[in-house]
Formats: structure tokens, sequence, C-alpha cells
């Protein structure tokens, strides 16, 4: 917000990947915790209901089992309010699955957390509506005083690269950092790490997306040719982490692709496939709750369902996948500062729970097209999105859209789940 103050910078910058055109091993990952939503956005309230009591049952132990009675799932319903929840992407090298990362995890290059994905989920009040807003990792911004894990106390500082947040002060300090920027209070927050990524996406049995173009990229071992391509496991890292494969190779386009990724995500999670199959759902909440590091106030189970419950029939149209607006840093062309008259415009949206028009790109920096778009980027008519599924059997109606909406300044890139959009591969 443009009312933060700004204070003195008290140290030098950690943040090793500040150049937009810099290869990096484990950018944009989180977008993959959209599975860790799988409660969030596919869960019936009965399996929801029963992942959430058979998750916490290790907590009973010792409890006396009445002769006779089998456990009951607990009766839930959605939480109540909107709802914030901050999902951080890291790229540390756990010994595991290193040998994949090559020269990020060898030599000084290895030590050290960075929260290079940083994304925050707003889910509105009624009507339910799921917004998206994913911050760049080289946005230059104040980052506040914060406590890390031994208790020592950091020096806010007035500008520095947002991906460093986490090595001042952990998850707290990027959701701090985060929530002064936007003026949005953030009680709920996750992150997750290259293992938990690689074992989420191994759950749902891969995401199917689009290569409009063949995409090849030295850095992340991608050369793939265009087409539909069902990723799972490394390669839905691979496709998370390229850059120099799509768009104009820098980070921004990186974001647009895997706003595909999650669009195409989300689209599997609401499909029969996965819906039709209690073991699915039970097996994709269960890996997520186990490879993700959540806030304390994350950890009860049964909030999960209820978030869960709060947006399991929003329509593909009012889940909203945007890029924080920025502007090119007048001191260093390779990164970029908030914009922050265009975010007011979406804050103030979000605040009042209007559905959100986009003007801009459907992508920053050329990561995606539209699907069927020709090469030399002629407009095409837009595909028609999914039919939507049916919602279960007692489930509440979805409300109708409100009739008017808010158009966002178009330097706000983004796409809805209802928009089929693929990657903007090169072969360079």
């Amino acid at each position: 917000m443009s009312s933060i103050k700004p204070v003195k910078r008290g140290r030098r910058t950690v943040a090793r990947h500040g150049r937009l055109t810099s290869p990096h091993p484990f950018a944009q990952v989180m977008r993959i915790i959209a599975v860790a939503l799988a409660v969030v956005l596919v869960a019936g309230a009965g399996v929801a209901a029963y992942v959430a009591y058979d998750l916490s049952s290790s907590f009973t132990a010792d409890a006396v089992e009445l002769e006779g009675q089998g456990p009951v799932p607990p009766d839930i319903g959605a939480i109540e309010g909107g709802v914030n929840l901050f999902l951080a992407g890291t790229d540390e090298c756990e010994p595991e699955f290193a040998a994949y990362f090559g020269d990020r995890c060898k030599g000084p290059d290895s030590e050290g957390t960075l929260n290079d994905v940083n994304m925050l989920v707003h889910i509105s009040d009624n009507p339910r509506r799921v917004t998206v807003v994913s911050f760049p990792r080289d946005l230059m911004l104040p980052i506040p005083s914060c406590t890390d894990e031994d208790g020592r106390t950091t020096s806010a500082m007035s500008k520095q690269q947002i991906n460093s947040a986490f090595s001042y002060g952990g998850l707290s300090c990027v959701v701090k950092t985060v929530s002064e920027l936007s003026g949005q209070s953030i009680p709920f927050a996750a992150k997750v790490s290259f293992g938990g990524v690689i074992n989420i996406t191994d759950a749902i049995g891969g995401v199917d997306v689009c290569i409009a173009n063949g995409i090849r990229d030295r850095h992340t071992g991608i050369d793939w040719p265009a087409g539909n391509r069902n990723i799972q496991g490394i390669e839905a890292l691979q496709f998370l982490r390229t850059r120099h494969g799509v768009g104009d190779g820098g980070d921004l386009g990186r974001i647009s692709n895997q706003q595909q990724y999650m669009s195409k995500l989300a689209r599997k999670l609401v499909s029969e496939d996965v819906l039709s199959d209690p073991g699915t759902l039970y097996k994709l909440a269960s890996t997520a709750l186990q490879n993700v590091d959540p806030s304390t106030s994350l950890t009860n189970p049964l909030l999960l369902v209820q978030i869960a419950l709060a947006v399991k029939n929003v329509p593909f149209e009012e889940i909203v996948f945007v890029q924080y607006p920025t502007l090119t840093d007048p001191y260093d062309a390779n990164r970029v500062v908030p914009d922050y008259d265009a975010a007011e415009q979406l804050w103030a949206a979000l605040e009042a729970n209007q559905p959100l028009q986009l003007t801009g790109e459907i992508s920053g920096g050329d990561g995606v097209i539209e699907a069927g778009a020709p090469e030399d980027g002629t407009p095409v008519e837009p595909t028609e999105p999914a039919d939507p599924v049916e919602p279960t059997e007692g489930a509440a109606e979805t409300p109708s859209p409100q009739e008017s909406a808010v158009a966002l300044p178009s330097t706000i890139t983004g796409q809805t789940a209802a928009q089929d959009t693929c990657s903007n591969g090169n072969l360079r």
C-alpha cells in the first residue's frame, strides 16, 4: 500500500535470483499447491469430512472405542465470511531430490531458503469467488521487521526483493510482508518444497497441459514437441520451472504459463475422474497434508474441510488468476516495483466482493496464448470452457454472479479457469 513508510535499509540483500533474465531452478512451483486445496476445490462434503476425521484420529489414539459403535465423521459446514490464505513455494535442496536440480543444489547456492513462489488466495463471502494473486519473485518492496525461529529480530528494510523475506523470518515474515503490501489480513498460510511438489503431483496422476509450440529449455531439461501433454512428478516440476522455454524468457511469462497449469488443474480436480473416486480424493488430500508445512492456524483438518465446502461449487469463470501489478524498477530494469494505484483497484474490488473483469493481456511476458491462436498472434474465437460438474447431492446452489463487474486496470494480466490457454513455447 502507498501508506507504507520507507525505512532505512538495515542489511544487504540475500536474494540471489534478482534478475529477470537469470536462470533459476525452482520458480513459482507453488502453483501446484492448488493440489493441496484438493479439499478446497473438489471434495464432496461426506468425503471431505471423512478425510478430516481420519487424518485427525491419530490425536485420539488412546480413546476408548464403544463396543458396536463405528466412527462417525463430523457434520460440518462451510467456513463463514471471506478467507485469505497465503501459499509460499520454497527452493530448498532436500537430499532425496537434490540430484534432479543440478547446480542449484551444489556448492554455496545449495544453502539457504528463498520464497520464490508467493500467492495470495482470496475466497470471498457469498457469493463465493476465488481470486489467486501471484507476486513476482523479482518484486522490490519494503520488508518489515521480523522475528526468526531463534527469536532474533531483524531490522525493517525499505526495499528488498520479495523472495528474500523467508530468510529473515520464515513463512511468518513472508506473510507479514505481503499483508503490509496489500493491506489484507492473512490468517492462514502454508509452504511447500521440491519434494512436496513431486509427491503431490503424483497423487493426482498428472495434469494435461497444452503447448502451442515446442518447448526447449536446457536449464530445466525440457525438449518437448507441440501438443497436449500429461505432466506429473518431475515433468510437472520442469514445466513449472521453465522460463527460457516460454514467451520472452522472463519471470512474468513463467507466471502466466503456470496459470495455465492452475486452470487445467482446477478442471481436472472437478472432473468425474476425481469426483467419482473417493480413494483418489483421500489419497490427494492426505498426500497434500503430509507434504505441506502449514501455519499453526491451519493445522486443524476440519478447518481445511470448511474452506473446501466454501468454494467447491465456485464456477470456473469466478476462479481468477492474476499477477500483482508492477512497474519496471527505475533503478534496475531487470526488477519490478509495485504499481500501487492499480493494486488499490484490485483490493477494493475484492473487498466489495464484485466480479472481476480482466481488461489486460492474458499473459505477462507472452507466456501463454489463447488455445487455437496462430503463431502470428491473430485474434481467434476463444474455445468453449468445459461443461461444469453437477453439484453433489445436498450441496447448496451456487449463487448467481452479480450483474456489475469491476473492470481491472489493463496493467493487471491474468486469466480465469474458464479460459483455455496454451504455453507459448519456443525452441531457441
